[in-house]
């Protein structure tokens, strides 16, 4: 499988990371990104297309294809499409972004999510560290609230927690610093795509 060189950074910089299998990238993710970037003050965003997504049972579509659909969704200078994780060789979030930490010292990150990821982010590996070490922008349509403000993450880091009215200021937070804004959302979602067979995925086995 070709791998890609790591993307350019500048010391001082804010770059957010949007992670997933994008299995396929859609609107949405495009959406959801030019708002992170405005609602959060960003400079750049990184979407890390993932090899795979160790919570779920059947793998995506081969990376290559995965990567060239979401180059194609999203076309702004402002935006890298990267296969991080597979050039890192990291398999869990946290791993992902102690290795960038490292590589990119005076790169200020935020990692990005929706509210579902919130809800279930005490499933993650390490997810403690993730949020003890990076500011985390969550990104929520206003029905995802209760469940995503309920979870354990939330009422753990509660203290630490920036309101949406000063969600510019989360980049320059220490973390743990996470901020949670509703944004109007797309209604697409990867699996209603492949359910309607508008991804040509492999079978899975």
């Amino acid at each position: 499988m070709k791998r890609h060189s790591l993307p350019f950074a500048r010391s001082g910089q804010t770059i957010g990371l949007l992670g997933g299998s994008f299995d396929p990238a859609h609107e949405g993710h495009a959406h959801i990104t030019r708002e992170a970037m405005k609602r959060f003050g960003l400079t750049r965003v990184w979407w890390l297309v993932s090899p795979g997504n160790p919570l779920k049972a059947h793998g995506p579509a081969p990376l290559d294809q995965r990567m060239e659909r979401a180059r194609g969704v999203i076309q702004d200078p402002r935006v890298t499409v990267t296969d991080i994780e597979g050039t890192l060789g990291t398999r869990y979030t946290a791993q992902t972004l102690a290795a960038l930490m490292r590589r990119y010292p005076g790169v200020r990150f935020v990692w990005l999510m929706g509210a579902d990821n919130l809800a279930q982010l005490h499933h993650w590996q390490d997810w403690q560290w993730i949020m003890d070490h990076v500011p985390v922008g969550v990104l929520a349509r206003p029905d995802d609230r209760i469940s995503a403000r309920l979870s354990r993450a939330a009422r753990l880091y509660a203290p630490y927690r920036i309101t949406g009215r000063a969600s510019q200021t989360l980049v320059r937070a220490d973390a743990p610093a996470w901020c949670f804004v509703n944004v109007p959302m797309s209604g697409q979602s990867s699996s209603a795509i492949r359910a309607a067979g508008g991804w040509n995925a492999p079978a899975q086995t």
